[in-house]
């Protein structure tokens, strides 16, 4: 009976995912087409109302596992603090439910949501949610060493392209360059060969999306004022990217949600855990070498954190505190299906619309 209730609840879950998608994501688009005058009249409040629409999509993503029971506890530093600065989020990766968790645990940080980019691997591209991304700037980013030169000319175009231009704030990458089971082994024979720590909860960092990003979107001062870049910066007026957010994942006993279980809600309730550290990019070094020992550090740390994570239960107190704080993360059910029903109120009358044309024409 449990097996067959399971089935059926599944069943539905998964019907009115693809409802959702098939009204929320046209309706995005449609949108963004009528409102194409508005671009060219003026640029800021069209990628403002893009952001809100945005934002509620990946609300909706976030709903569906959020009323499965799968909810987040944060720890460490409160990022809420740092939402209106521009900041890079480096994220371990262990499976396609990292990018939900992001989604939902991001939702009530201000603006941050949608002002944001993400990093994504292209394949990424061809999914349902690919021709949002697509609109909203997110980089598409193709694995592999015979394109990573190419694919790191084309995200510093990318981002001197769209980044202030379209108001973003927050940028969003995986620097494990893939999901843990699978970059595991090869990262730790490089980590071997090069007398690099042995890890088993993250694998070593690939850097040169890390570097293009703060080389492109740090602003160099000189005796406290921005040098060089100075047109780009006096045209958004921005302060260029201050910080750096190590966000590191954890899910009880090390099994990660994918996005199946996100979308079917086949497993128990799940509470995963998000553990945040800030950095000022101004403590940074700037040196390759050196910046290369500081964001191995960082992953050394998430190893750490993931092992006390794993043995215990919980994370441990930052430094210089006796006893770790977490936050539980909350999202208002009144909120999500006001969202809900504005998209399936939007897919109706859409299609009212287009009913209506075609009967006007044949």
């Amino acid at each position: 009976r449990r097996v067959g209730y399971t089935c059926l609840k599944a069943l539905l879950r998964f019907a009115f995912m693809v409802a959702n998608n098939l009204v929320a994501i046209p309706s995005y688009v449609l949108y963004l087409i009528m409102l194409q005058p508005l671009r060219v009249l003026d640029s800021e409040s069209f990628w403002y109302i893009e952001g809100v629409l945005f934002k509620w999509l990946l609300a909706m993503v976030a709903s569906w596992g959020w009323w499965a029971g799968y909810t987040v506890v944060e720890w460490g530093d409160d990022v809420k603090a740092v939402s209106e600065d521009e900041a890079m989020v480096l994220v371990n990766h262990q499976a396609t439910g990292d990018v939900c968790t992001l989604m939902m645990c991001l939702q009530d940080k201000g603006t941050v949501v949608r002002q944001m980019m993400w990093l994504m691997d292209h394949i990424f591209k061809y999914t349902n949610f690919g021709i949002v991304s697509l609109i909203h700037g997110d980089f598409f980013i193709r694995q592999g060493r015979a394109h990573r030169d190419h694919q790191l000319v084309l995200l510093k175009e990318h981002l001197e392209k769209y980044y202030r231009s379209r108001n973003r704030k927050w940028i969003v990458l995986f620097p494990e360059g893939g999901f843990l089971r699978k970059r595991r082994e090869t990262s730790q024979a490089f980590a071997k060969k090069n007398n690099l720590p042995f890890l088993k909860h993250v694998t070593l960092p690939r850097l040169g999306a890390t570097q293009v990003i703060l080389k492109t979107l740090v602003v160099p001062q000189e005796n406290g004022t921005p040098a060089g870049g100075d047109a780009v910066i006096k045209e958004s007026k921005s302060k260029g990217l201050q910080w750096v957010i190590d966000t590191t994942i954890a899910y009880p006993k090390g099994e990660p949600l994918d996005i199946q279980t996100w979308i079917l809600g086949y497993r128990q309730p799940t509470v995963t855990h998000v553990h945040y550290r800030i950095f000022p990019v101004k403590d940074l070094p700037a040196e390759p070498e050196a910046l290369t020992n500081w964001l191995y550090q960082r992953f050394i740390e998430k190893e750490n954190l993931l092992t006390h994570f794993y043995e215990t239960g919980a994370f441990p107190p930052l430094q210089g505190q006796t006893k770790a704080i977490s936050r539980e993360m909350t999202l208002s059910n009144l909120w999500l299906v006001g969202i809900q029903s504005l998209a399936f109120l939007s897919g109706g009358m859409w299609y009212c619309i287009f009913r209506y044309f075609y009967h006007c024409l044949f």
